[in-house]
């Protein structure tokens, strides 16, 4: 007790409690908020890596898988297609794939890691439309040795998602990251199986 007839102890120990009980909510609203900004299950599932049978793709078939709300195409390319790589170099806008839209490993001609086998985002670089798959030439649309059309405004890509030039489409289509378990699996969204 102070002179005054005051009791400090008591003071002290209600200001005590009361922050300690202060402190316990604030704790109490925060983790919840915080967690809030934690992915949910949903969302993690959404960009999981998926994993693709490539084992019974025949040449010239596509397959077509969803990762994170995207299509993505696996093509597993001809030799006829992969012929017309080299032939249409000079109309393309970016053919050695300087653009940043793939990983370093499928930074060549064929935009791969294996020549016959092509993985894409299968949505056209201008607005986000899904490309048509033209295994075969079509003069009518401008793809003399095959590749993928965009109708909606006549953006054309090669059989390495490389975009001709004079089209809307700004850039080559992106290459997701990719690795293969086996020889007949491929893993889309992880690189932790062989990339080269």
């Amino acid at each position: 007790m102070s002179k005054d007839g005051v009791n400090t102890s008591r003071r002290t120990f209600l200001i005590g409690a009361t922050s300690a009980v202060g402190a316990v909510g604030v704790v109490g609203l925060a983790v919840p908020f915080v967690k809030s900004w934690q992915p949910s299950a949903r969302a993690k599932n959404a960009g999981a890596p998926v994993t693709v049978d490539i084992g019974k793709l025949e040449p010239g078939q596509r397959v077509v898988r969803e990762w994170r709300g995207q299509p993505v195409w696996v093509v597993r390319r001809t030799e006829t297609m992969l012929a017309g790589l080299a032939k249409v170099e000079d109309d393309l806008s970016d053919p050695e794939s300087l653009a940043d839209q793939q990983p370093d490993y499928a930074r060549n001609q064929y935009r791969s890691i294996k020549p016959e086998l092509l993985i894409l985002i299968g949505t056209c670089t201008h607005l986000g439309c899904s490309p048509n798959y033209n295994p075969n030439p079509e003069v009518e649309v401008g793809l003399e040795y095959g590749g993928f059309y965009c109708p909606c405004h006549g953006s054309r890509f090669d059989f390495s998602g490389r975009v001709y030039s004079g089209v809307p489409a700004p850039t080559n289509m992106v290459v997701p990251p990719h690795s293969y378990l086996s020889e007949s699996v491929v893993i889309i969204g992880s690189e932790e199986g062989e990339t080269a």
